[in-house]
């Protein structure tokens, strides 16, 4: 979650929660060993990273929105995956969002 000094609801706690299981159970059935949770953070790319290290993870799987010019992605939140991309020493797979048509 972006904002932890906002104080997210326990509906946005659990919607983000029910995220992670669904994806992590899609991962299971297809073999994958597979783990995740939901935490808040204002740095989410650093965070998501150290949680890596710590959990010593050979990859990091994320949903993400196409990317953008590095110029204008800088700037929006919907280019988090991008930016933990090019900052992770492991490798990131990100899986784009459809887009809406």
């Amino acid at each position: 979650m972006p904002m932890p000094g906002l104080l997210p609801t326990r509906r946005e706690w659990e919607e983000q929660r029910g995220h992670v299981e669904r994806a992590v159970k899609t991962l299971r059935r297809r073999g994958v060993k597979a783990e995740g949770h939901v935490t808040a953070t204002r740095k989410a790319g650093k965070r998501i990273i150290r949680e890596a290290d710590l959990a010593g993870c050979d990859v990091i799987v994320m949903g993400a929105s196409p990317a953008r010019h590095w110029f204008v992605s800088d700037f929006l939140w919907s280019q988090e995956p991008q930016r933990v991309r090019r900052r992770a020493q492991i490798p990131v797979v990100l899986v784009e969002e459809p887009t809406p048509k």
